[in-house]
Parts: C-alpha cells; sequence; structure tokens
C-alpha cells in the first residue's frame, strides 16, 4: 500500500514505488516531491489503478463560504468579462492567471472563486495595504472573520490573507493547510524565493490576479509551472468606455532648452563612444546590468555609466517640461489631476514649484492617507509621485494623469493608466506624456505604447 504524506512542504511517497516528480530521498528513505506537484501525482495513481493512502491535506476547519457568500449582503453580479474569466479559470481545472487591467475588478473574480471552491483560500499580497483592502473586502464577502499573516500578525483562519514575505517565511508549514491559493499581482510570484510559496504548497487550485502578468526578466515563464499559465486576458482598450472610462493618451514632445540640449548631447555622446568602443548593445534590462557591474573595476565604463546618467536626468526633469505641465495644470484646473516622475527629486522639485502634495515612498502612512482622503474630498486637486501608487495601494478617482518622467515599463504605464479608468458618469480621462524630443526618451515612449496590446499570440 502506497501511503502520501506531507512534511515541511515536500510530499513523501511512502511505500517504495517511484511516481513521477519524485527523487529518491535517503534520509527519509521514501521518493519525496515538491508539495505542488500532489494533484499530478493523486491522479497519476488514480490513473494508473494502484491503491494509496493519503493524508497530506489537513486543511483548516472551513464554514461553507458558498452559502455565505450567497446570503452576504454585498454579493455583486459579475460582468460578463468576469465571468468568462471564471469559466476559463475553471476549464483550466481552476488553475492558472487572469489578467485585467487595474480598476476593472479583479478581486472580485477572486472573492467569486473562494466561493465557488468552497475551501480554505490562502489570498497572497505584496504590499499591506492590499493586505488590510483584501481583508475588509472579504469580511463583507462573507461576513465572517477573516485570518491575517503580516504585519506582526499570525492568525490563521478559513480565510487568510497575507503578505508574500509572510508567507515566505511560512511556506513549509502552511502548505498543507488550504486548498485554494489566489496570488494577487501574480507577476511577483516568480522573483527568487516567493516562488517556493507555490512550490511548497499542496492547494490543488490556484488563481492568479495581475494586471500586467509578463515581467522583463522574463521570469513569468516560471507561472505555467507555479499556477497553470494565464487563461484569460482583457485589456484596457478592450474595456474602455462600457466597463472603464473612456481615455485618451496625448503624448507631447518637449524641446530641450539650447543649454540643456547642448550638455545632453555632450553627456549622450559619452556614453554611446563607450558602447561602439567595447562593441556592448543595450538591448535588455540584463546588458545595462552587465555595464553596471563593469564600472565597478573599469574608469571608463564608470565615466560612461555616470554620463547616460546625467543625460537621462536631463530629458527628465527638463524646464521646457515643467514649463508644459503648468499648461497642462492650468488646462485642467477644474479637474482631479496625479503627476508621475521616476525619481524622488523631481517630486519634491514640482511639488515645491506648483505647491501640490508629495507622495514617495519615504511619505509615512498616517500622512500619505491623510493626502489622499483630501485628494478624494476635493480639498487637493493635485497629486505629485513617484512609485508609490504604481501598485498596491487603493486611490481615489481622478481623470487625468501626467507622466513628467518614466522608464519603459511596461507595467508601471498599464498602473499609472488604470489610476485614471474608474468609471464615472460623464468621465473622460486623459493621460499625458511629456517626452523629451531628439532624446533616449523617444525610444523609452516607444516601448510604453505597446504595453497596451495583447502580446503576440493571445486571443
Amino acid at each position: 500500500m502506497i501511503k502520501l504524506t506531507f512534511r515541511q512542504g515536500t510530499l513523501l511517497v511512502l511505500g517504495n514505488l517511484r511516481v513521477p516528480h519524485t527523487l529518491w530521498d535517503e534520509r527519509s528513505k521514501a521518493f519525496r516531491a515538491q508539495g505542488m506537484y500532489y494533484p499530478e501525482i493523486i491522479n497519476y495513481l488514480k490513473n494508473s489503478g494502484i491503491e494509496f493512502e493519503d493524508s497530506v491535506l489537513e486543511l483548516l476547519p472551513c464554514p461553507d463560504l458558498k452559502r455565505a457568500f450567497l446570503t452576504s449582503r454585498a454579493q455583486k453580479k459579475l460582468r460578463n468579462y468576469q465571468q468568462e474569466a471564471l469559466a476559463a479559470w475553471k476549464a483550466n481545472e481552476k488553475r492558472g492567471a487572469v489578467v485585467l487591467p487595474t480598476g476593472s475588478g479583479k478581486t472580485l473574480v477572486g472573492i467569486q472563486a473562494i466561493a465557488d471552491c468552497n475551501t480554505p483560500t490562502l489570498v497572497l499580497v505584496p504590499t499591506l495595504d492590499l493586505l488590510e483592502q483584501w481583508k475588509n473586502q472579504l469580511s463583507q464577502a462573507f461576513e465572517i472573520e477573516i485570518g491575517k499573516l503580516g504585519g506582526g500578525v499570525k492568525k490563521l483562519l478559513s480565510i487568510t490573507v497575507s503578505t508574500y514575505d509572510s508567507a515566505y517565511l511560512h511556506a513549509e508549514s502552511l502548505g498543507n493547510l488550504f486548498g485554494l491559493l489566489i496570488f494577487d499581482e501574480v507577476h511577483h510570484l516568480p522573483a527568487s524565493g516567493y516562488k517556493s510559496i507555490a512550490e511548497f504548497s499542496a492547494a490543488p487550485w490556484r488563481l492568479g490576479l495581475t494586471a500586467t502578468y509578463e515581467r522583463e526578466d522574463g521570469l513569468h515563464l516560471e507561472l505555467s509551472r507555479l499556477l497553470g499559465g494565464k487563461v484569460y486576458e482583457k485589456t484596457a482598450p478592450e474595456l474602455a468606455g462600457k466597463h472603464l472610462a473612456p481615455y485618451k493618451i496625448k503624448r507631447i514632445l518637449v524641446a530641450l532648452p539650447e543649454s540643456e540640449r547642448e550638455l545632453y548631447d555632450e553627456q549622450n555622446s559619452i556614453f554611446l563612444n563607450y558602447l561602439k568602443k567595447t562593441r556592448l548593445r543595450m538591448q535588455s534590462p540584463q546588458d545595462f546590468q552587465k555595464l553596471v557591474l563593469k564600472s565597478g573595476r573599469d574608469p571608463a565604463a564608470r565615466r560612461a555609466l555616470l554620463a547616460k546618467n546625467k543625460a537621462r536626468d536631463l530629458a527628465f526633469s527638463s524646464e521646457a517640461k515643467l514649463e508644459k505641465l503648468a499648461e497642462i495644470l492650468q488646462k485642467h484646473k477644474e479637474e482631479r489631476i496625479f503627476i508621475f516622475t521616476e525619481h524622488n527629486r523631481l517630486v519634491h522639485r514640482i511639488s515645491q514649484k506648483f505647491l501640490i502634495p508629495a507622495l514617495t515612498y519615504k511619505t509615512p502612512t498616517k500622512e500619505r492617507t491623510s493626502i489622499l482622503n483630501k485628494f478624494k474630498s476635493g480639498t487637493y486637486r493635485a497629486v505629485v509621485t513617484s512609485k508609490i501608487l504604481d501598485e498596491g495601494i487603493d486611490v481615489p478617482e481622478a481623470g487625468v494623469g501626467i507622466i513628467v518622467s518614466g522608464t519603459g515599463s511596461k507595467r508601471a504605464y498599464v498602473q499609472r493608466l488604470g489610476r485614471l479608468l474608474r468609471k464615472k458618469t460623464g468621465k473622460k480621462a486623459v493621460l499625458y506624456e511629456l517626452i523629451a524630443a531628439e532624446t533616449s526618451e523617444i525610444g523609452t515612449a516607444r516601448r510604453r505604447k505597446k504595453a497596451l496590446a495583447k502580446p503576440k499570440g493571445d486571443k
């Protein structure tokens, strides 16, 4: 008789039978596999007609979640695309990632999945802000106490919300307590360390949620192994108008003043001449990282890197951009506006010049909450920020966004646009991009432009 047990994030197959995904472990005198292969091993044993005893899952006590949800006063009817997403996920054996724009109701998809699976569920989020947001919505949806793992609290209940950091620290002990894992902002999961949360878990059902599935480092390919790959996607253009606010993107080329142009050309030439001389190519983040490492031992590489940074900063924070920003602020003086920059230095410069409250990663939580509440109430009409609003924070509705500077990151671009798309009667959102003419920002903006299109091969 074969016996399956769970130990510290792994499955032990007792009975001297090797099954798929297992390796012999001399210490335990058994074949061992990562917890994530539990469903496949069970299917293999059943399909092979092999008798076995299964004592892997020790699920937490759980009320009837489906019934609790159906009788809840907070129950919401899913939109057609949310229903399609759930159907695609179920058709893939309740595994896979759903990709929907910011503001389109990904959380509701997760809540419905919990009700349908009716099993103890662990929800993973990247920040404490998101932990509290999920915890509040789940409490309303099921009208039960929601567990929490993170922020110094460890209270495991039938539905528990955890940060990725805390789940990583406790991955070995969490692995057989839950039947469903929901990974919010699932693009974080393939990161080194975090992926062990999925690997050490025997949970047969897994749902990933994100607005930006692809990672620039290519690690999103790991998601097929960890939870089942992408099963459904809708982009902002597909949902704008009916389910999200209609929007326009206005890209404005800004000419650098002569003095800034001369200095930009000088610094950029230093960088380009170094690449030409050394035959280096900058085609990916990994290529740039190689230059950074090389600059630690090569003075010429360091000089080239510093020159590139100086040229980039000139393009990012040109005085001409601030003049154009002033025009846009005046044009939309009756609307709520988010201003986005790449670096904190420009955040503070804009804040001081235009008397606009600033939000950075250094802003205390209490102050940040106060600023966003005043923005929501109309006390503040604009907020300037670097990356703190890109992900993981519930922000008030705004109709205008201005990217003064930014990278070519698809993720940041989609998140920033998403901040403007909350549906409101009569609303037409607009996102401005200020681009320094005849600089490397042209290529950066071109890469951002591709962010709203589905990757080739997707339906």
